[in-house]
């Protein structure tokens, strides 16, 4: 895995390099701001980004809309202290595929690597919420044919062709919780809720998390339905 680190704190940036080389991820170079970062990402077609979003010059979220327009393919994870609302609904909407806060710890922050190149994106906890909400508000033009009222636990078999496990699945992660927690309630590795979530996904034929957790919450699972 190729990472490239973009953020204008020198001291963050030489910390996140020692930090992933020694868990084995190669940095494939650093910017410190978001005209460098698009540079770079051209020169270097790293496999995922770190973004912040408050730099001088060219800030995260403008870089983010340059690259994805150029590279389409290109992984970019926020990296950010920032928690507001709005900042997470535009990186989304950008094309960041997750959003991180700088307060988590070394070993969720290699896992988040690891889920963005397996294609489930990662989020802080709670932040799944908030997309949650916002993409379900939004989501009516791009899911028209989602049914209008949510629901039922007695009717949630057959949804989309989704199994019960993986219903579950889809309702904890719907409901705010990370893959960690879920694994735990579930009595499932961390490595398996990834799988579940790839499947879904694909079975729904959706793109990405906050397309599944805006249908999730249109027909109602994320409030309904409590996994035994």
């Amino acid at each position: 895995m190729k990472v490239l680190l973009v953020d204008d704190n020198r001291l963050m940036l030489e910390g996140l390099q020692n930090l992933l080389e020694v868990n084995d991820v190669q940095v494939a170079g650093m910017a410190s701001d978001g005209q460098q970062a698009v540079v770079l990402a051209r020169q270097l077609k790293p496999d995922v980004i770190l973004m912040d979003i408050r730099m001088p010059r060219c800030d995260g979220l403008t870089a983010i809309r340059f690259i994805k327009a150029e590279m389409p393919e290109m992984k970019i994870i926020v990296l950010t202290t920032s928690t507001d609302d709005q900042d997470l609904f535009e990186a989304v909407k950008s094309g960041a595929c997750g959003y991180l806060l700088k307060s988590i710890n070394a070993n969720t922050l290699i896992e988040a690597l690891i889920q963005a190149q397996e294609g489930i994106p990662p989020f802080s906890p709670g932040l799944a919420t908030k997309l949650l909400k916002e993409f379900a508000r939004l989501s009516e033009s791009s899911v028209s044919d989602l049914p209008a009222n949510p629901v039922k636990s007695s009717d949630v078999s057959p949804v989309r062709g989704l199994n019960s496990r993986q219903i579950e699945v889809l309702t904890l992660v719907s409901q705010g919780l990370s893959y960690k927690e879920v694994s735990a309630k579930l009595y499932l590795s961390p490595r398996t809720v990834r799988y579940h979530m790839v499947e879904i996904m694909n079975l729904l034929h959706m793109e990405n998390r906050a397309q599944v957790l805006a249908y999730a919450g249109r027909i109602g699972l994320g409030k309904d339905i409590t996994p035994k």
